[in-house]
């Protein structure tokens, strides 16, 4: 007996499965089908967006312009002081923003040790963005 009659069939039931889509136009069909992949889609999103790791962020960091080592320290600090969840590219932004710094001397002060009481109140309560 081959793998193919094994397999039990299963009953042909389109016809009745897509009754409640022929009246609808392309047009609508289309919107349909948009607004299914958004449902789909849309955990996805807010997993990426509220989800984060320090791999994610020295990612970031590396983009940035910082070199692994100066990604990983920054990432440490970021982490240690609660911040990971706001990211860690975003934390270097912020404080060079409020120091008038660039970023790359705002991320290795802030591997130094330098800037962090005011990025965690920057990221205080009410202080994200």
């Amino acid at each position: 007996m081959s793998e193919r009659d094994r397999v039990q069939s299963r009953p042909d039931d389109f016809v009745e499965r897509r009754k409640h889509l022929n009246d609808l136009s392309d047009e609508q069909l289309q919107e349909r089908f948009w607004k299914l992949t958004d449902r789909i889609v849309q955990p996805l999103v807010d997993l990426a967006r509220e989800h984060t790791s320090p791999s994610i962020e020295r990612s970031v960091l590396l983009r940035m312009g910082f070199s692994s080592i100066e990604a990983k320290e920054i990432v440490e600090r970021v982490q240690d002081h609660g911040l990971l969840g706001k990211g860690a590219g975003h934390v270097v932004y912020r404080v060079a923003s409020e120091h008038n710094l660039s970023i790359r001397e705002a991320g290795l002060a802030l591997a130094e040790g330098m800037y962090w009481d005011e990025a965690s109140q920057l990221f205080g309560a009410g202080g994200d963005e």
